[in-house]
């Protein structure tokens, strides 16, 4: 099932543009399908913005500039925080020594031009020096998991044999998916021919009730070539995701009603195999992302997805 979104910009609402621009920073911004008080994995974006309030004592490091990355955007203690981690992070090629003498001295490690950039955006947007730490340790210190996705019959946008391949498990009932929507068109539109996008159903029933019906409507909406604009209808008209409501949201669409009375039925089935596919992948909020087959720790921000989709590529090439 494919579907490629026109090449001009998505219209959002100035309330999704606000939450994009904020959604790094926001704290518990995911739909959970577990208990508050189940344990489980913490998503990246719960934890941005989460820290304790400051930054950690750090000492005093080499504040020599790095030739190549610009922190004039960084006030000074920014500065000072910037060069204290770049000296005490491990290199993101598993070496023995610090970032920044695999920055400055390994030539062989492609990946730490990437990870210096990425300590300094994080820094610049404010994110505190604990959540920054752990951020990296996610990306380049931590062994991935690597997670086998049958998404043969997912939605797709892009070419399957793009160098970078997504999947997002989501619920159209669910406020934080709503607000990362316009961050995945982003992503699909910057990133044409480098990224495949497969758009899988996690619809949390147990809070959502309606939201099955949504994910039905989806599918069957991309059968006629219309998933877009049937994605960012369920989220402006969320929750208002009954059989009524979405099959008038198909008729303002100009769908073939029979076509999509019937493609909306058949994908019930397809429902229950995305979440049976994303249970079987550890997933248990939403949304939650993974990037070639691991699962997706940075900031739920185009810029920082960005980042990581360059990165890969340059890397792998």
């Amino acid at each position: 099932m494919n579907y490629n979104p026109p090449v001009s910009n998505t219209r959002v609402s100035a309330q999704l543009v606000l939450a994009v621009a904020v959604l790094p920073l926001l704290a518990g911004a995911a739909c959970e399908k577990k208990k508050p008080n189940d344990t489980g994995a913490i998503s990246a974006m719960d934890r941005a913005g989460s820290g304790s309030g400051g930054s950690a004592a750090v000492a005093p490091a080499d504040t020599t500039p790095m030739k190549g990355i610009d922190v004039s955007k960084l006030d000074g203690d920014k500065q000072k925080l910037f060069y204290a981690l770049a000296a005490s992070l491990k290199s993101p090629c598993g070496k023995s020594h610090s970032l920044r003498t695999s920055y400055e001295q390994d030539t062989a490690c492609k990946r730490a031009p990437f990870a210096v950039k990425y300590v300094a955006s994080l820094i610049e947007d404010e994110v505190k020096e604990a959540d920054v730490r752990d951020f990296y340790a996610d990306k380049y210190e931590k062994e991935p998991q690597r997670v086998k996705i049958d998404t043969a019959k997912a939605i797709r946008v892009g070419k399957p044999d793009a160098p970078v391949r997504l999947v997002e498990f989501y619920d159209y009932a669910c406020p934080h998916c709503a607000m990362f929507a316009p961050v995945m068109e982003k992503v699909e539109q910057a990133n044409s021919g480098k990224v495949v996008v497969y758009y899988m159903m996690y619809p949390i029933e147990s809070a959502h009730p309606d939201s099955r019906s949504a994910a039905m409507a989806a599918y069957a909406a991309n059968a006629q070539g219309k998933f877009h604009e049937m994605h960012r209808t369920l989220f402006e008209r969320s929750p208002q995701h009954n059989k009524g409501a979405v099959t008038g949201y198909a008729k303002q669409l100009g769908l073939d009603p029979a076509k999509f009375e019937a493609d909306y039925a058949a994908a019930d089935a397809q429902v229950t195999a995305d979440q049976k596919i994303g249970e079987g992948a550890g997933v248990n909020s939403t949304p939650t992302l993974f990037f070639n087959d691991r699962r997706y720790e940075g900031p739920m921000n185009p810029e920082y997805i960005g980042m990581w989709i360059d990165e890969e590529i340059a890397v792998n090439r």
